[in-house]
């Protein structure tokens, strides 16, 4: 064989390796509200959460899935209903077509905790979309890339938590501590799982401490998780160690803004998780040192005046292995998914 065709059959196998698809989640910087986007192998879309109703928000969305290669959004998911969940719904609608929206249905009569401001749903309730009310175990629809698993499974939403025969029982359950109820919205919480191949994604929006305790007592819920989307922007409320050390994840990724979400109580039960080898934020709370960051590597938004940094997590199709990475920094790291460890 000439050397011309062997360098032929090498660019063509690099090349079709270098095209693999793979499963990409984007941590999309909403200044303190929420907004992460899936993006399967097949191109297909998950927008869990859409930040504030006024700019940057449905602008930062719309960046983020064009660069994706996106022309519409397949699926939204709004975890609860406080406006730096669900209030930049409505202005993306405007610049891409949102498809399916599935949330909680009717918003709460009255909440304590409004999320920084008033309720105004009128327009995210006008958005021309399907709408489904999300049940616990409801499975989105994706689509599956050749031979491999795919799947985004509700494991639970206001406050309701079905338990399957398959659920073990937790051992650590000894160390449950309850605090006093949450009235307010956060505790409607949709919680979810995304798996491909073993890889697994836990989402649980802002619920709070003792949701986040009958998740996995007396039966664990969710099972050990590879990335954790830290609960509730990382404030004290949230953040639960029996669930954290519950689920066990190897990373942690925070949607906190400069001056809302991490607290230096859940910094510190994030440190204390011995499963966890790298924490990430979407910005470095200005309230504190240390004690409120992570290294500053992991921070995707150092300064006060943002330019809106993501983070991205880039899994490979067979599941075995996932890149985290701040694409404006040039920062990355690699690891094995856990169950690729196991083995």
């Amino acid at each position: 064989m000439s050397a011309r065709l062997l360098a032929v059959l090498f660019f063509a196998t690099f090349s079709t390796l270098a095209a693999e698809p793979t499963l990409d989640i984007y941590w999309i910087d909403v200044e303190g509200g929420a907004s992460t986007l899936i993006v399967t192998p097949d191109k297909q879309s998950v927008l869990v959460d859409s930040g504030w109703p006024w700019p940057p928000s449905a602008e930062r969305i719309y960046t983020v899935a064009t660069n994706a290669g996106l022309k519409q959004i397949d699926y939204l998911i709004t975890t609860h209903f406080h406006v730096d969940h669900f209030g930049g719904a409505a202005g993306l609608s405007k610049l891409m077509p949102i498809k399916n929206m599935w949330d909680n249905g009717a918003v709460p009569p009255a909440d304590p905790d409004s999320g920084g401001g008033p309720f105004k749903t009128d327009d995210y309730k006008n958005i021309p979309a399907a709408r489904k009310v999300i049940r616990p175990l409801n499975i989105i629809p994706l689509t599956q890339p050749g031979t491999n698993h795919l799947s985004l499974q509700i494991l639970a939403t206001r406050k309701e938590i079905p338990s399957l025969a398959t659920y073990p029982l937790n051992k650590l359950c000894s160390e449950a501590t309850k605090r006093d109820i949450d009235r307010s919205d956060n505790a409607n919480s949709v919680c979810f799982v995304l798996n491909l191949n073993g890889f697994r994604f836990f989402d649980a929006g802002d619920m709070t401490w003792n949701i986040e305790g009958d998740m996995v007592c007396p039966f664990d819920h969710v099972g050990i998780v590879d990335v954790y989307q830290v609960d509730h922007h990382g404030m004290n409320i949230s953040n639960n160690p029996l669930l954290l050390k519950t689920i066990a994840p190897t990373v942690s990724v925070m949607d906190n803004g400069p001056h809302k979400g991490g607290s230096a109580e859940t910094l510190k039960r994030l440190r204390d998780t011995p499963s966890i080898k790298a924490m990430y934020q979407l910005h470095r709370d200005l309230r504190g040192g240390r004690e409120f960051n992570t290294e500053d590597n992991f921070i995707a938004n150092m300064e006060e005046k943002c330019v809106a940094n993501y983070i991205k997590c880039s899994v490979s199709a067979d599941g075995t292995s996932y890149t985290v990475s701040i694409p404006a920094t040039g920062f990355s790291m690699k690891y094995e998914t856990t169950l690729k460890r196991r083995n």
